[in-house]
């Protein structure tokens, strides 16, 4: 029996161990300029609707807390982020649903996801 729990410990051990090493790709991260298109990730990523036709949709999606993301001109897709705790994003976002936007923030990479930090946001032309 403790043979048993010795094994499973170390078991647990060596397979933990490369999740607890696993950190941010960048964690500083880089100040960045995109422009892009606030999209609802759901419909975006599930159905592939976007674009001016989809805007009523959109809204009401991030009024209800689906999340909202910016797809930059370069097909990039950042999901928006917050280092304070219980800060949301979407209502920053969400009177830009489905319009163009420019962004200012901190980019970073982590779990093969590209986030944004978001210092400011304003409409694009």
């Amino acid at each position: 029996m403790l043979k048993a729990v010795f094994v499973t410990v170390a078991v647990l051990a060596v397979s933990a161990a490369p999740l607890a090493s696993q950190k941010p790709d960048s964690p500083a991260g880089e100040s960045v300029t995109i422009t892009g298109r606030v999209v609802d990730v759901s419909c975006f990523l599930a159905l592939g609707r976007s674009g001016t036709e989809h805007k009523q949709c959109a809204t009401a999606c991030g009024r209800s807390g689906v999340p909202l993301a910016i797809l930059g001109t370069d097909g990039t897709l950042y999901m928006p982020v917050s280092a304070k705790p219980a800060d949301a994003q979407n209502p920053r976002l969400t009177p830009f649903a489905e319009g163009p936007v420019k962004v200012t923030g901190t980019h970073r990479m982590h779990a093969g996801m590209h986030t944004i930090e978001i210092k400011t946001i304003e409409a694009a032309s």
